[in-house]
């Protein structure tokens, strides 16, 4: 029951960061004036995007730490600060810089695969879901655990595709309003867990922080 809880929150963690809600006005945008076939390949390979990212971060995520020669509760600190960033940006209704810049946002106008870069990455992945990946991944190196959140991502991945799908009539249904409401409990989430993470973290590098011996 215990495990269960911790997927869930990882499943909870991914969605909040990943924000699919707040990805659909630029992936309208982006893709306006396009017939729904267009938009329907680009959902696709976004979610696709999406996945491969996250599994490949996941998977290599212990040699990447070991290159780095950073430890995963120093990764956890750092990793912690990126989501509480992108929080703050959450609950003001706002894409944060860390997710995408409005340079990438205009280069990506004429671009064919839009599905990849820009939505895919790096509106849709980034440093937050990348860092909580890797850490989650780490928890225990047991390959039944690799699996499950290989499944965790997975089911992310299907909401991601799901609400990009239904992009048209949810921003018609919603509107901005609603969309920016949705946003923002979103980013209250994500600030939670982002404070967790960072408090973990922290007693890992400083165990007196938990009256824990040196």
């Amino acid at each position: 029951m215990a495990e269960f809880a911790v997927y869930s929150r990882f499943v909870v963690t991914l969605l909040a960061i990943l924000s699919p809600f707040s990805a659909i006005p630029v992936f309208l945008a982006l893709t306006a004036g396009q017939d729904q076939k267009f938009r329907t390949r680009t959902a696709d390979m976004a979610a696709t995007t999406v996945f491969a990212v996250l599994v490949v971060s996941a998977v290599t995520g212990d040699l990447l730490l070991r290159v780095m020669g950073t430890s995963l509760d120093a990764f956890r600190v750092g990793g912690g600060i990126v989501l509480f960033i992108m929080s703050l940006s959450m609950l003001n209704a706002k894409v944060s810089g860390v997710q995408q810049t409005q340079e990438e946002t205009d280069e990506a106008g004429g671009k064919s695969v839009l599905g990849v870069v820009p939505i895919g990455i790096p509106l849709l992945v980034g440093p937050g879901s990348i860092s909580s990946t890797i850490i989650e991944a780490k928890r225990t190196p047991e390959l039944a655990h690799l699996a499950v959140v290989v499944g965790c991502i997975a089911l992310v991945c299907l909401a991601v595709w799901a609400t990009l799908r239904l992009a048209d009539p949810i921003g018609k249904r919603l509107g901005r309003t609603g969309l920016n409401i949705l946003n923002r409990i979103f980013g209250l989430l994500l600030a939670a867990i982002a404070v967790q993470i960072v408090s973990v973290g922290l007693i890992g590098l400083f165990p007196v922080l938990a009256g824990l011996p040196v």
